[in-house]
C-alpha cells in the first residue's frame, strides 16, 4: 500500500473480502492445521465437490467448485473438513459487526465479502485509516481479509483481489482509469470467458482496450450491457451503497469468558453497551423509543426486559438509567452472567421537540457534546476518548 496516498476528496467505497473465509474460519479452530493445505467440501471417495481451499491448497491448483476427487488428485497431502455452516454466520455476523461499528452504509454481498461507503464527508476519517483499522479488527478475530479502496464499487471489488491474501490495495480519486488500463478484461465483474474471447477477436484484451471503445462499438460486441461495462471500465460507476432493508434496531453483546458476578463489574459493562449503542445510533441518524437489555446466566437460560420510552433518544445520558433499572428488574447480585446485552428499537428521526422556555437546553447540550465525542471518534478511532472510568476488555459482538 501507498503509504503516500493525498487526502481523500469526494466519495470512498471499501470492498472487503475475507481470505479463503471457510478454510481460515477450520485453521482458527484447528491450530495444529495451520500452514497446512486445509480443503472444506464433500468426500473426495464420492461426487463431493469443494466449498473453499486454503492458500496452501490453492498453491496445488485447487479451487472451489472443483470436483473433490480432482481436488485430492491435485493435493493429496491435504486436510479434508465437512462444511461448518453454523460455525461460518457465526463468524461472518462478528466481523459484520465490525462493519456495522464503522458505517451504517454496509451492503453484505456474501457471507464473506461487503461494500462500505465511508465517504470522508459523511464519516469524518480517512478511508486508508478505516480499511487498515478494519483489516487489524479481522486480524484480532484470528481471520485474514483484503479490501480494496476506491471511489466506486467496481473499482473496489478488483482492487480487493490485487493483492491476496491480506492486501490493502487503494486507487485514489483520479487515478480508477490507469489503475484499470493494464488489466485484463475478466477483471471486470459481467466479462466471462466466452465474452473475453469475442472481445480478443477484435483486439480488446485489456480494460484499457475496452475503454477507448466508442459506445456504439461496445454496444454492438457487448449488447445491452455495453454502456455499463463501457463506463466502469473507464472507472465510472455511481451505483449507490444498497443495505438491502431498513435498520429496525440497533444492539450490542458482551460475551464474557468467565460469568460476571459483581454489581460493579455488570453495570461498568452495560454502560459500555450503552455507550456503543448510542454512538451507532447518532452515527446513523436516528433514535429508538424502545429499550431492550438482554442476559444470558451460567446455565445458558436467557431473560430480556423492555420499556418503551415518551420520545425517542440518541443519548447515553437518557438511556443508561432506563438500562440500568431494568437489568435490576431481571438480575440479582451475584448471580453468574455468561453474556449481556443492550438495544434500541423503534428508531425514527432524532430530532427533539424543544420546551418553549429551553427546560430541555441541558439535554441538548449534552447531545452537541456527544456529537463532538462522535467526530473524534470517527477521526481518530474508537479508542480515541471514552466516557466515565477505564475499561476492562472483554470478547464483544455487535448486532444491528
Amino acid at each position: 500500500m501507498d503509504e503516500s496516498v493525498p487526502s481523500w476528496t469526494g466519495r470512498a467505497i471499501l470492498h472487503v473480502d475475507m481470505d479463503a473465509f471457510f478454510a481460515s474460519v477450520e485453521q482458527l479452530d484447528h491450530p495444529e492445521w495451520r500452514g497446512r493445505p486445509v480443503i472444506v467440501g464433500g468426500s473426495p471417495d464420492g461426487r463431493g465437490v469443494v466449498s473453499a481451499a486454503s492458500y496452501e491448497a490453492r498453491r496445488f491448483g485447487v479451487r472451489s467448485a472443483m470436483p473433490s476427487a480432482q481436488a485430492a488428485r491435485l493435493c493429496p497431502d491435504a486436510v479434508w473438513a465437512p462444511a461448518r455452516f453454523d460455525r461460518y454466520r457465526e463468524l461472518s455476523r462478528a466481523v459484520f459487526a465490525l462493519f456495522g461499528d464503522i458505517t451504517p452504509d454496509v451492503e453484505p454481498m456474501s457471507v464473506d465479502e461487503a461494500y462500505l461507503d465511508v465517504t470522508p464527508a459523511t464519516h469524518g476519517e480517512d478511508p486508508v485509516g478505516v480499511a487498515q483499522r478494519i483489516q487489524s479488527a479481522v486480524d484480532e478475530l484470528g481471520l485474514s481479509c483484503s479490501i480494496g479502496v476506491a471511489t466506486s464499487k467496481s473499482v473496489a471489488k478488483i482492487a480487493s483481489d490485487h493483492r491476496k491474501p491480506h492486501g490493502i490495495t487503494v486507487v485514489p480519486p483520479g487515478t480508477e482509469r490507469a489503475f484499470l488500463a493494464p488489466l485484463p478484461v475478466t477483471a471486470l465483474g459481467g466479462i466471462g470467458r466466452s465474452t473475453a474471447a469475442r472481445l480478443a477477436g477484435v483486439g480488446v484484451r485489456t480494460l484499457g482496450d475496452l475503454a477507448a471503445l466508442d459506445p456504439a462499438t461496445a454496444g454492438h460486441l457487448l449488447g445491452s450491457a455495453g454502456t455499463s461495462l463501457l463506463e466502469r471500465a473507464r472507472g465510472v460507476d455511481a451505483r449507490p451503497i444498497d443495505t438491502g432493508r431498513e435498520r429496525k434496531s440497533v444492539s450490542a453483546e458482551h460475551t464474557f469468558s468467565t460469568d460476571i458476578h459483581t454489581r460493579d463489574e455488570v453495570e461498568m459493562h452495560m454502560r459500555a453497551l450503552v455507550e456503543r449503542v448510542t454512538s451507532r445510533l447518532r452515527r446513523a441518524g436516528v433514535a429508538g423509543r424502545t429499550v431492550t437489555v438482554k442476559l444470558r446466566f451460567a446455565d445458558f437460560t436467557t431473560r430480556t426486559a423492555q420499556r418503551t420510552l415518551a420520545g425517542p433518544s440518541d443519548l447515553g445520558a437518557e438511556l443508561e438509567p432506563v438500562a440500568l433499572e431494568l437489568l435490576a428488574e431481571v438480575w440479582s447480585v451475584g448471580t453468574g452472567l455468561r453474556l449481556l446485552g443492550f438495544g434500541v428499537s423503534g428508531l425514527t428521526d432524532p430530532s427533539r421537540q424543544l420546551d418553549l422556555f429551553g427546560a430541555d437546553s441541558d439535554a441538548v447540550r449534552h447531545g452537541e457534546l456527544m456529537r463532538g465525542i462522535d467526530a473524534i471518534r470517527g477521526r481518530f478511532g474508537e479508542g480515541s476518548i471514552s466516557i466515565g472510568p477505564p475499561r476492562r476488555s472483554s470478547r464483544e459482538r455487535d448486532e444491528g
